[in-house]
C-alpha cells in the first residue's frame, strides 16, 4: 500500500510533527477541560482519546483529530488528565469466550472502542486499548494473568498505551512502522515492526492489511472460537449493525469510502487466515461479534461493497 496524500502532508508539516512529538503548547485551547498544571502531565484528547507527551499546559492541537479520518469537536479541542477520567469512568471486564475478555469503559469515553485480553499459555496479550486504566482494572487483569504484550490495530486506539505498558512492567507495544508519525507519546516500550506479518506469543499473528491506515493491523487468534480461529478486527472489517455484514471505510465519522484497490488488498491479506469468528471494536454494532461464518461474511460483504462503488 503506498502512502496516501494525507500522510505525506502530515509528514511534511514540521509544525504538526513537532507538536506530536513534544506536545508543548503556548496557550490553553478554547474549551479545554483540564487546567494548566504546575507539573508536566500527559494530557489526553477527549475526542480521540490519544495521550500526549508530558507538558505543563494542554497541547494546542491534536494532529490525530485534525486528520480527515477523525474530527475536531465543533465546540473546540478539549483535554483531560488520566486522573480526571478515573474520577468519572470505570472499566467493565467481561468474559467473551474461554481465554478471551473484553474491556469496556463506562460511560462511553472518546471514540468508545473496547479492548481485549487474550490468555495464552505463554502469557497474555492485550489487543487494542482504551484511555482509562485504574487500580481496579490493573488488579482484575493481574488476577487473569497480567499482560505480556500489547498490540493495537491503528492510531485511533493508541490512547494511553504507554500507561498500560508501564502498569504491567513496561511490556512491549507492537505497532506497524508506517504508523510511527501518529504516536503522540513516544516511549521505549513501543516496538515498531516492518513487513506484512509479525508472530506474537501463544500462536497469535499480527497481519498488516492497510486500508483505513497504511499500517493498519489485525490480530489472528487461531485458538479462538473453539479452535476454529478468531479474527480480532478492530474496526476493519467493521461489523455492521446487522452482524451478517461488515464494511470498510477510509473514515468512519466523515463517511469517506475506502477505494477498490485497498478493499481488495484487505481481503487478500485476510484470505489465508483460518477464522470462523470476528470480534469488532464496538459492542453496539451487532453486539460486536460475528459468532460464526465470519470469513464468508467478509468475502460476501467485500463483493457487495465493490459492486456498489464501481457501478
Amino acid at each position: 500500500m503506498g502512502s496516501d496524500p494525507t500522510r505525506r502532508t502530515f509528514l511534511r508539516n514540521s509544525t504538526v510533527t513537532a507538536a506530536a512529538l513534544t506536545s508543548l503548547a503556548s496557550t490553553r485551547p478554547a474549551g479545554a477541560a483540564a487546567a494548566d498544571s504546575p507539573e508536566a502531565v500527559p494530557y489526553v484528547c477527549v475526542t480521540c482519546g490519544s495521550q500526549f507527551t508530558e507538558s505543563s499546559k494542554p497541547p494546542d492541537r491534536c494532529p490525530v483529530c485534525e486528520d480527515e479520518r477523525q474530527y475536531v469537536n465543533p465546540d473546540g479541542q478539549e483535554w483531560q488528565t488520566l486522573e480526571q477520567i478515573q474520577a468519572t469512568h470505570k472499566n467493565t471486564i467481561k468474559q467473551e469466550e474461554e481465554h478471551l475478555y473484553s474491556i469496556n469503559t463506562v460511560p462511553k469515553y472518546s471514540i468508545g472502542q473496547r479492548a481485549f485480553l487474550i490468555q495464552t499459555p505463554q502469557g497474555n496479550v492485550l489487543w487494542d486499548c482504551v484511555s482509562l486504566i485504574d487500580d481496579a482494572t490493573i488488579a482484575r487483569i493481574k488476577e487473569l494473568g497480567g499482560i505480556a504484550e500489547i498490540a493495537i490495530s491503528h492510531p485511533h486506539y493508541y490512547t494511553t498505551m504507554v500507561e498500560w505498558s508501564r502498569a504491567f512492567g513496561n511490556v512491549p507495544v507492537h505497532i506497524h512502522e508506517a504508523e510511527r508519525p501518529w504516536v503522540m507519546r513516544p516511549d521505549p516500550c513501543i516496538r515498531f515492526w516492518k513487513g506484512e506479518t509479525l508472530k506474537l506469543r501463544g500462536g497469535l499473528d499480527l497481519v498488516r492489511t492497510g486500508g483505513h491506515f497504511e499500517g493498519y493491523q489485525v490480530l489472528h487468534w487461531p485458538a479462538g472460537a473453539g479452535g476454529l480461529g478468531a479474527l480480532m478486527a478492530g474496526d476493519q472489517p467493521q461489523i455492521c449493525m446487522d452482524p451478517k455484514q461488515v464494511s470498510f471505510m477510509y473514515s468512519y465519522p466523515n463517511f469517506i469510502p475506502l477505494n477498490a484497490p485497498a478493499i481488495r488488498h484487505v481481503v487478500e491479506c485476510l484470505e489465508p487466515l483460518a477464522y470462523d469468528r470476528i470480534y469488532g471494536a464496538f459492542v453496539v454494532r451487532g453486539k460486536g461479534i460475528i459468532p460464526t461464518g465470519g470469513k464468508e461474511v467478509v468475502r460476501r460483504s467485500a463483493d457487495r461493497y465493490l459492486k456498489a462503488i464501481q457501478s
